[in-house]
């Protein structure tokens, strides 16, 4: 008969081929604050810092089940966002050769310092 530990490292693995891993590790939290196991075991078992779980522990205690299931929220602001469409122009309407150049003209005319990477996620982008 298996361990309890290797069914939940396999449900962990399968729920991940359908959500993002941070929400499999708050779903199977969740039910494991539930069944009132050990925080310590919840850590070792799903990866998430004791920290979380006890945020999550205060979450259900607390009634607030809407938050239990969100994930997500921050994230940085794309630095070429406001200005993506007149690079996309510039960069059509005239002959540059290399990421590097563009990355130049970025920073030239809009006085925004970006990275090679940045310029070939902006191309993949709009290609």
């Amino acid at each position: 008969m298996m361990k309890s530990e290797e069914i939940i490292k396999k449900i962990i693995k399968f729920l991940e081929m359908f959500m993002c891993k941070t929400l499999v590790k708050r779903l199977v939290s969740i039910i494991l604050l539930i069944v009132e196991t050990p925080e310590e075991k919840i850590t070792e078992l799903t990866g998430m810092c004791n920290r979380s779980v006890r945020g999550l522990k205060k979450e259900i205690r607390n009634g607030e089940i809407e938050k239990l299931l969100v994930v997500g929220g921050g994230g940085r602001k794309a630095i070429l966002k406001d200005v993506e469409t007149a690079v996309i122009e510039e960069i059509n309407k005239n002959n540059y050769h290399s990421k590097q150049q563009i990355a130049d003209m970025i920073e030239e005319k809009y006085g925004l310092k970006v990275s090679k990477s940045t310029v070939s996620n902006l191309l993949k982008k709009t290609e």
